[in-house]
């Protein structure tokens, strides 16, 4: 698949702050927990197994929503989505897909800034080859015993600080 695959949204205000929620892996399950955590964020990046409609339409209540379709996604809501977007967000670019072992590119040669992703419902933060990726786990269902969590990322430029959330102790 060629890097132009997905959706692509500029913010004509390069150089500013902003504040993204990244949440994954709801399958169905919106906490009012995540939409607490989730209130001012001026987009939210949704990487997969939405599991409704419904999680998007109280997402976009927040901020606009760039969701991709996960391996449990299905029905027409889902048909809708893409498998990976591209969301220019000041003077980064940010890659979705719902499963990393699927990335279908160089992230630094395609000059993308972070690779989020879900599918594995556990928190996942590193920094390699001059790009950050990050998998916020998962804000649905409990799965095993890992935490159910979401992130919050401020962008300032080029800078990017990422803040997990846990959703519950």
């Amino acid at each position: 698949m060629s890097p132009d695959a997905g959706m692509r949204m500029k913010n004509s205000e390069s150089s500013c702050s902003y504040t993204i929620g990244v949440i994954s892996d709801t399958h169905g399950m919106m906490r009012q927990e995540a939409l607490d955590a989730l209130q001012g964020s001026d987009l939210i990046l949704h990487a997969g197994d939405v599991g409704g409609q419904e999680i998007l339409d109280a997402l976009e209540a927040i901020a606009p929503v760039y969701a991709v379709r996960g391996n449990m996604d299905g029905g027409s809501y889902a048909q809708r989505l893409p498998k990976t977007q591209w969301v220019e967000v000041g003077d980064m670019t940010i890659y979705i897909l719902h499963d990393l072992d699927k990335l279908d590119l160089v992230p630094k040669a395609a000059g993308i800034s972070m690779v989020v992703s879900g599918h594995t419902h556990q928190w996942m933060e590193n920094h390699r080859d001059g790009v950050h990726y990050l998998n916020p786990g998962s804000a649905g269902p409990r799965r095993f015993s890992r935490p159910v969590s979401l992130a919050i990322v401020h962008v300032d430029g080029d800078e990017i600080e990422i803040h997990p959330i846990l959703l519950e102790p």
